[in-house]
Order: structure tokens, then C-alpha cells, then sequence
């Protein structure tokens, strides 16, 4: 393989949609490793919930959080949100809007609702926010909550909407892309040696700007639009058909 670093997304792209991973898939990811090629999970996850992930694949670096968070080693680089532009960001959504808001900050997610799923610790003191560094800002999507978004947002955020339900707000630093560079920064890989594979919006960036661009069939259309190649579906093995194409040398 050509390549020095497979990179892919999780959810609804190396994930089946009942959130495991396929034996096919995860021999193949084995043989990369056995190859040389270095492995990398890029989330929107918070690290402490890819550990099952990481314990079968055993990645050997992962940005999640959107680039928010990046782990190689036994380094750790960050893009934070500044909490005094958090604060007064969700101060003027608050005074029009009572949104459902949940934010990542200090490792932990805190929410004004209760998502037993994600292991959220409730937090009814909005817009004042927990101690800790702030990742992100989530909000349940709506038409009228992203409007409100755009009015608010200060320069140094931007948002993004994940799979279709989801509002994203983070430093513009901690787009997948720019946690992708920082990583490439520290190992001494160029983006043109990596593989990316992705479904959602966030992914566009790095699908469009690293050596192989790679979408699964159950992508959305700017996905799709930006890859090099689509691939058969997050539950049809589409990164391992991708790979195994890959070693042996077909793309």
C-alpha cells in the first residue's frame, strides 16, 4: 500500500449502523497494521467514548471532538472554545431561544436534559458553564436554532450539522481537518500520503484534501460529491472493500 495512514470517521462510516464492527472489517484493519500503516479514528466522538473501538483496533492516534481533541502517544493537543465568548454566545441564545443544550467540557459532557446514552451529568446553570476547557457546544437542530446561530456566533466558532439532527459549535481551530494537519504536524506525514473515509458534513474538508478520499454509499450528497470513490455502505463494508483494494494494490 502506498499510503502511510488510513484515517476514517466512525459513525455510520467504519461503524454499522447497530454501532459494531464486521470480523471482514476488522481483519483487514489488522493487516494494515501488520503492513506499516498507521490507523486514526477522526469523531465527533469525545475519546472517552471510542475505548471499546480502540481496544479491538488499536489505533495508533485519534482527533476527535471534531479536532477539538487529539491524542497521539502520549501527547495531547487541543482547540478550545474560549469560555467567556461561550458564555456570552449562550447568553444571547438564551435571552431568544430555550434551547436544549448539552457542551463538552473538562472530559465531561455536561446537558440541561438528561441523555442516559451518552452519560451526560445534568447542568441547569446555562449560560454559565462548568469548570474545565470547552470543546464544543451541541444543540438539538432546528431551522429557527441554527438561524439563531449564525445571528450569534462569534468569528473564531463555526458550526456544523451532524447527521441531520445535530448542532455542532467549535473553535474554527478544531475543524476535523485542522485536528487532521496538527496530527500529520507531529508524526511527518503529508496529507497526500493519508486515506480518509467519511459520511457527514464534517468530513468534506479532510475527504477533499487528503491523498484518497473515500465515501460510504449511506453518505450525504457533498460527500459523496467530494470523494475520489464511493464505496458500498457503513453496513456493507465499504471501508474494508476500499482497504482490501488497497493492499492489493487495485487503487
Amino acid at each position: 500500500m502506498k499510503y502511510k495512514l488510513i484515517i476514517t470517521d466512525l459513525d455510520r462510516t467504519l461503524l454499522r449502523t447497530d454501532k459494531s464492527i464486521s470480523d471482514r472489517t476488522l481483519a483487514v484493519l489488522k493487516r494494515c497494521k501488520e503492513s506499516g500503516v498507521l490507523l486514526v479514528a477522526a469523531t465527533a466522538r469525545p475519546y472517552r467514548t471510542i475505548t471499546e473501538y480502540n481496544e479491538l483496533i488499536g489505533f495508533d492516534a485519534a482527533v476527535c471532538l471534531n479536532g477539538a481533541y487529539i491524542a497521539y502517544k502520549d501527547k495531547i493537543i487541543e482547540h478550545c472554545i474560549d469560555k467567556t465568548e461561550g458564555e456570552t454566545f449562550l447568553s444571547m441564545l438564551c435571552s431568544v431561544s430555550s434551547p436544549v443544550i448539552s457542551v463538552e467540557c473538562g472530559g465531561v459532557l455536561y446537558a440541561n436534559t438528561v441523555f442516559d446514552e451518552w452519560e451526560s451529568v445534568f447542568w441547569d446553570k446555562f449560560p454559565a458553564l462548568p469548570e474545565g476547557p470547552l470543546h464544543k457546544i451541541l444543540l438539538t437542530y432546528s431551522e429557527n436554532e441554527e438561524m439563531l446561530v449564525k445571528s450569534y456566533l462569534p468569528a473564531s466558532m463555526y458550526h456544523t450539522v451532524a447527521n441531520g439532527q445535530l448542532l455542532q459549535i467549535m473553535s474554527k481551530k478544531a475543524a476535523k481537518m485542522n485536528g487532521i494537519s496538527a496530527l500529520l504536524d507531529n508524526i511527518g506525514v503529508c496529507a497526500s500520503e493519508t486515506v480518509y473515509f467519511g459520511d457527514d458534513n464534517d468530513d468534506v474538508e479532510a475527504i477533499l484534501n487528503c491523498g484518497l478520499g473515500v465515501a460510504v454509499a449511506n453518505g450525504i450528497e457533498s460527500v459523496k460529491a467530494s470523494a475520489d470513490v464511493i464505496t458500498e455502505s457503513n453496513d456493507n463494508d465499504g471501508v474494508a472493500i476500499i482497504l482490501e483494494k488497497l493492499l492489493l494494490g487495485e487503487i
